[in-house]
């Protein structure tokens, strides 16, 4: 039973009690801390826990949950995105440059001369990495069994091999000489599988043309890019063999092919080839516009990842509201005692928003945990596959962007703490006397 009375001040909250009844290291002093983390801090770290211990633990679960899922999605559809895309404009280059023409068809019947300002030193400019001749023809495979529609990609010794070195599965890649014509063919895996040939061996090749004219072929590897509309109709063959079957001269070609060192660049560089480097003879497309079908495609992945990120939130957001509102039930007392002692309705909201934020953090933290673990065990492992035939990849690609991933977490924090705000004012419309007798 107190003996002594205490002063109390209602506007700053402080407690003065005489030193045999509150000791000094007891005593809270309102004026130099903050109760209401001083309060979050006991109910987040109280060793028994209530009920709603259990649902803080469910809400800090779906947080986590949610987090990760955000992660995981983002870093799949970027990787998704950027390996397609690195094997389309791998295996066709940034920009095309060629002569205006109507013709549609893979046959080149326009030719140019390799006697361009441009040529080769466009490669020398910042942000170009490279740039190669090509034409193209197509031709029916004939073997003593099977007959198969191809169209042959004919390149010169200015050609980069680093991305079908990649690709390939079985034997090299072309060898080529400004003076010899090698008689050697890169097929597609599909195409050999079908064809049921292998390096090594000869096919002939028949060109519909005036004369119909036949040109015999050996196998010197095969490819696989998992691009389906790609495998299925290209093959490589030594320029000059197009070059002599049309007619053209050792100078001319059907084209140029313009690779970027990235791919972010396309656009200005797009503008750049077309209005100041092609010229009023050529005509310059980027791939984009050359195979928009692929391209648009891949850009449906952002809505779904939009969705996903939506639904995520949205889980977490509810979660989070349900956590609180139970600790406010919970906490009834404790409110109505510190309302009683005059502590102002903000002061008891911020607890519980520091308690909303301890939950959020704890599940950014395992959420992260989680996320980037699967992430990098995917990088490791490749354990998550894909049909490639449906995805042009066989294993479900990873690219971790961290401006993402701080993007998500801080988004997170906010909207979810944003979003409790409104939640959070029951605890200020409990009336302390009904309060303190709430059981």
């Amino acid at each position: 039973m107190l003996t002594k009375k205490y002063k109390y001040n209602s506007n700053n909250l402080t407690c003065r009690l005489k030193p045999y009844i509150c000791a000094p290291a007891a005593c809270i002093s309102l004026e130099h801390m903050n109760i209401a983390w001083f309060i979050t801090r006991r109910i987040a770290f109280a060793k028994s826990r209530s009920f709603s211990g259990f649902i803080i633990g469910i809400a800090i679960t779906a947080v986590a949950l949610s987090v990760a899922v955000m992660i995981i999605t983002t870093a799949t559809v970027n990787g998704f995105q950027n390996e397609i895309s690195r094997k389309i404009f791998g295996f066709w280059g940034h920009i095309h440059m060629s002569k205006f023409t109507m013709n549609m068809s893979y046959d080149d019947q326009v030719p140019t001369t390799i006697h361009q300002a441009f040529y080769p030193a466009l490669d020398t400019v910042p942000g170009i990495k490279h740039i190669q001749v090509y034409a193209q023809k197509p031709g029916i495979i004939k073997t003593d069994s099977e007959i198969e529609g191809i169209v042959l990609k004919g390149v010169a010794t200015d050609f980069d091999w680093s991305f079908f070195r990649e690709y390939m599965v079985e034997g090299n890649v072309l060898t080529l000489s400004d003076t010899a014509k090698s008689n050697s063919i890169i097929l597609s895996q599909t195409t050999a599988k079908r064809l049921r040939l292998s390096t090594g061996d000869g096919l002939a090749i028949y060109f519909v043309q005036n004369p119909p004219l036949v040109r015999k072929f050996t196998i010197s590897g095969i490819y696989k890019t998992g691009l389906e509309e790609y495998d299925e109709k290209y093959a490589l063959i030594d320029i000059k063999h197009i070059q002599k079957l049309n007619g053209w001269e050792d100078d001319q070609v059907g084209g140029f092919e313009v690779f970027l060192d990235r791919m972010e660049d396309l656009p200005y560089f797009s503008n750049l080839v077309y209005y100041e480097i092609a010229g009023q003879d050529l005509q310059s497309l980027n791939i984009r516009e050359i195979n928009p079908n692929i391209f648009e495609w891949l850009e449906l992945q952002d809505m779904n990842e939009q969705v996903i990120l939506g639904l995520m939130l949205l889980v977490a957001i509810i979660n989070m509201i349900t956590a609180l509102l139970i600790l406010i039930l919970e906490r009834t007392n404790m409110i109505g005692i510190l309302k009683a002692l005059g502590a102002s309705d903000w002061t008891v909201r911020k607890i519980f928003l520091f308690n909303a934020a301890y939950i959020v953090g704890w599940g950014l933290l395992t959420g992260n945990l989680l996320g980037l673990g699967i992430c990098f065990l995917q990088l490791k492992f490749g354990f998550i596959t894909l049909p490639e035939e449906s995805y042009y990849l066989s294993v479900a690609p990873i690219d971790i962007n961290w401006i993402t991933v701080f993007t998500i977490n801080a988004g997170t924090m906010v909207i979810c703490l944003f979003a409790l705000i409104l939640p959070s004012y029951l605890a200020t419309t409990i009336n302390p006397i009904k309060a303190i007798r709430f059981k």
